[in-house]
């Protein structure tokens, strides 16, 4: 099949029109009337991700998130991003991005499912014109209440993760649950309102440095947060969203019989000591 009859399709599915302003999605390099057999799926495209794609002979690469971000003034050899695009050139790869896009109309839904989180709705609207509101995050009921202690442990069952980062009283009772994978701190307002009692995202970080703490002022968004009642379960940015690739190579699978598909590792980017 042509490049431009898949990225045709995953644009019906995930339209560039429901992504962020700032974002880029879409087709970002190669030659779309190539002809493709073989798609490679990643969470990022690495230097060495794009070496296991190469390996295992994908000709087009989908990501969640965008290899390109902002203007380039320069392609060469002499920074990793030049070297990755003259590899896909050379290599002859089409290469297409999928991030916010898919973060409201595929991710939210997906992480919520794998929570097995009930009643759901929308986090952070983006969308109210249609019949379904569409938008970031998701919040929803647990299938049983548990304490703050067994949903962490819960989190890292279900997305599989080495370890969590768990903020509040391990003791407290856990029912509602809002969640936005990747970096959803700016949503924390949003999940108060909504009335969550723990929140799952992920680079939850500080406010400020050292020096802030030395001068006794505010410490963390996770302190901040739970002194207003909230928990907070950072599950990491990887963590949340590694699951795009497992969930896409089943859509593509089911939609394109012939079409052969492989996924990156899993491989958590940092290492716990």
């Amino acid at each position: 099949m042509k490049a431009y009859e898949l990225t045709s399709w995953l644009e019906k599915k995930y339209p560039s029109d429901a992504a962020e302003d700032w974002d880029n999605v879409g087709l970002l390099a190669g030659d779309d009337t190539n002809e493709i057999s073989h798609v490679f799926l990643a969470l990022d495209l690495t230097e060495e991700t794009l070496a296991e794609a190469i390996e295992d002979g994908a000709d087009m690469i989908i990501t969640h998130h965008p290899m390109i971000f902002s203007g380039i003034k320069k392609i060469n050899n002499h920074s990793f991003t030049g070297r990755k695009i003259l590899t896909l050139i050379q290599k002859g790869i089409v290469y297409y991005a999928m991030h916010t896009n898919y973060d409201v109309i595929g991710m939210a839904d997906l992480s919520a499912e794998h929570l097995k989180l009930q009643d759901t709705r929308v986090l952070t609207v983006t969308d109210g014109s249609g019949e379904q509101p569409e938008g970031f995050g998701r919040v929803g009921k647990l299938p049983h209440v548990m304490t703050l202690d067994e949903f962490g442990k819960y989190v890292k069952e279900c997305n599989h993760l080495p370890d969590v980062r768990v903020y509040g009283d391990l003791d407290r009772k856990i029912e509602t649950v809002a969640i936005c994978t990747g970096s959803g701190k700016s949503m924390i307002g949003d999940v108060m309102a909504a009335g969550a009692d723990v929140y799952v995202t992920g680079d939850i970080d500080h406010h400020t440095g050292i020096d802030t703490v030395a001068q006794g002022l505010a410490y963390h968004t996770a302190i901040d947060t739970m002194a207003d009642g909230l928990a907070i379960v950072d599950a990491g940015h990887y963590g949340t969203e590694y699951i795009f690739a497992e969930a896409m190579e089943k859509e593509l699978n089911a939609a394109f019989s012939a079409l052969k598909t492989t996924c990156a590792s899993v491989k958590n980017p940092y290492t716990v000591l």
